[in-house]
């Protein structure tokens, strides 16, 4: 017995199918049906314990950065024909050993999500990538510290009328 469905597809196909639902997943709820949420609910909260377990391993370290001066109107200031520069200290967040490759972990799983928002639909330049990395270590990892599992939730909706599979809501709690 294998020890996952295969939901009538190749491999490839069965895997991307995965990836984009559980991407989807951690941004808003989905309708699909019950064998795929099973699935989808195994990726999910491994993925969610994994951002759980790792989200305050990291060192906070001030660096050095080289910034282009700009001026009052937000242009860059040039003298003699060069850009200038000033220097500023910044703090990062520097991970760890284990977080960093909790962190390749996800990004084999999830796809890159881009918002667009409402306001200015159909516009390429106000669109802002997702890093749903910082989003599992930072926003979900807080909301789910003191809870041991059972992250998703399956609600049934009933049975798709052409081929009567039962469909679900699957969301997290």
């Amino acid at each position: 017995m294998a020890g996952y469905r295969k939901l009538g597809r190749t491999s490839s196909q069965r895997k991307a199918l995965l990836r984009n639902q559980v991407t989807d997943l951690l941004c808003c709820k989905i309708k699909t049906t019950e064998a795929k949420a099973k699935e989808i609910r195994k990726i999910a909260e491994g993925l969610i314990a994994l951002g759980v377990k790792e989200k305050d391993n990291f060192d906070e370290v001030t660096v050095q950065a080289k910034v282009v001066r700009k001026d009052a109107n937000g242009k860059r200031v040039k003298e003699d024909g060069k850009v200038v520069f000033d220097t500023v200290e910044k703090t990062i967040k520097k991970d760890r050993p284990s977080r960093l490759h909790a962190r390749k972990q996800m990004a084999k799983v999830l796809y890159t999500r881009k918002d667009i928002p409402a306001a200015a639909a159909k516009r390429k330049a106000n669109t802002k990538e997702i890093n749903l990395q910082d989003k599992l270590f930072g926003e979900l990892a807080e909301k789910y510290a003191t809870r041991n599992g059972g992250y998703t939730r399956i609600v049934k909706i009933g049975e798709r009328k052409g081929d009567a599979a039962m469909e679900v809501i699957i969301e997290l709690v």
